[in-house]
């Protein structure tokens, strides 16, 4: 069987070059991690003040994302790139780690990998997945592709939250300070104007021309006017290409720890594993769905390829993160600016991993292009997703307001969790409303359930006495 046969490139309407900048492209929107993972994880400290080292959590964040970005691509075959998940390590970090040694939180991390993969070898993973209908899926779809944009405005600066002051209740604003200005910003705003007109003029390669165009004009600007506002990366030539692995913290984990940690309750740890699977479980569900449907992999019946193995491998990415001490890995949203620079297959998860391999030595090369050079793709990506809403029927009430909700809350909250879990239960209540309850799955019924725990957990935290 050939390379070709293997991945279905051309079964898919895919080629070699598409596949490559697909891989290419996915990479740059994604490489940030290796610079804002360690920054996360190295600024908290553990119950016993302890830090984790950042150079150590670098290699730790590349290696799993290269392997499991891999495993992803010849295992599952969808152009679907795996990294430590933003969100889960703030949750590790920040709320964790203080109550117990790193071990013991790590270990927690991999528990809760494993119990996604029982989850899926017993089949309810990817049940729960089928039994969604399919104008929510899309609507999944049409949120990403809304949040994905605001990452991107973010990200670069674009869009900045307002401190806390007493003269304004707006949350957001443009720029830092009401009004756009520095040379980041400029970039930005090139390289969106670039990508929507190569986009436009559907030039192949639009994505990948427009982050290497823009990272060589920030690295021309930088070096004239020394700018210090780039952000996590700066778009200069590094002193050192080649660095180091420094592998320590793997393997530093402890499975069952948490449980017999001082002053942490049996409760506690379960509640902190429910709160890890609900968020890993759901962001994967609704990052697969809404990149197969991008990619045009769905078929007939909204179902995507090879379901069970992708959510299995996304599974054992939470574990081998946990292991590694990089936190819970799991699929990456920013893929979609490869789906979006023409992926179709596993193929592009070779470019992309590899790169992430690479990057376990090369490091301060692979980290030169800024945020303001990468984050116009995932703003035109986010264009492209939302076109999917022309699919949904607007006149339909008990579709409609689930859709819309799912839609509105993903951007609002910052979570794809938050989104899908308003768009369930607004489905489940309206059905309800209208007597139409026989036509709710009955995983949905359970799915809503564990949603409304997960959206209360505070009160019942107060309530079992754990707060």
């Amino acid at each position: 069987m050939s390379v070709d046969q293997y991945f279905r490139i051309s079964e898919r309407g895919s080629t070699y070059t598409r596949e490559i900048r697909g891989g290419l492209a996915t990479f740059f929107t994604m490489a940030y991690i290796l610079v804002l993972n360690p920054i996360i994880l190295g600024s908290a400290k553990d119950k016993f003040g302890h830090h984790l080292d950042a150079v150590q959590l670098t290699t730790a964040t590349a290696l799993v994302a290269a392997v499991m970005t891999v495993i992803m691509g010849v295992g599952g075959n969808l152009p679907l790139a795996l990294a430590a998940g933003l969100g889960l390590n703030a949750v590790v970090a920040f709320q964790i780690a203080p109550l117990m040694s790193w071990d013991d939180a790590m270990g927690l991390v991999v528990l809760e990998g494993l119990l996604i993969c029982v989850l899926v070898v017993t089949g309810l993973r990817e049940a729960v997945m089928r039994a969604i209908p399919q104008p929510l899926k899309q609507a999944i779809s049409v949120g990403i592709g809304l949040f994905i944009a605001f990452i991107g405005f973010v990200d670069a600066g674009f869009v900045s939250r307002i401190p806390d002051a007493a003269n304004t209740t707006v949350p957001v604003q443009l720029g830092g300070t009401g009004a756009l200005g520095g040379w980041p910003i400029l970039v930005f705003c090139l390289g969106v104007l670039l990508t929507i007109g190569l986009l436009a003029r559907k030039v192949k390669g639009a994505i990948l021309i427009s982050i290497v165009t823009m990272t060589v004009l920030a690295m021309i600007i930088n070096s004239v006017a020394d700018i210090k506002s780039w952000g996590l990366t700066t778009p200069a030539w590094p002193d050192k290409i080649v660095d180091t692995p420094d592998f320590g913290l793997i393997g530093h984990f402890s499975l069952f720890g948490a449980f017999s940690a001082p002053g942490v309750g049996v409760v506690t740890v379960v509640l902190l594993i429910f709160t890890l699977i609900l968020s890993d479980f759901f962001d994967t569900m609704g990052t697969v769905v809404g990149i197969s449907a991008e990619a045009g992999l769905l078929d007939e019946e909204g179902k995507v390829p090879n379901l069970g193995r992708v959510l299995l491998i996304d599974g054992a990415a939470a574990v081998a993160g946990g292991a590694a001490s990089a936190s819970s890995a799991t699929s990456y949203i920013e893929s979609a600016a490869g789906v979006g620079e023409g992926s179709r297959t596993g193929f592009s998860n070779l470019v992309t991993g590899g790169l992430f391999a690479l990057a376990l030595f090369l490091t301060p090369l692979l980290t030169i292009v800024p945020l303001q050079a990468a984050a116009p793709a995932l703003v035109a990506v986010g264009f492209l997703m939302m076109t999917q809403v022309k699919h949904i029927d607007w006149d339909q009430y008990d579709i409609a307001i689930p859709a819309f909700l799912t839609i509105a809350v993903m951007p609002f909250t910052y979570s794809i969790t938050n989104g899908i879990g308003a768009g369930f239960l607004a489905y489940v209540v309206i059905k309800v409303v209208l007597g139409k309850a026989k036509e709710i799955h009955w995983l949905l019924w359970g799915t809503s359930a564990l949603f409304l725990v997960y959206f209360a957990i505070d009160p019942i935290e107060q309530v079992l006495g754990v707060k």
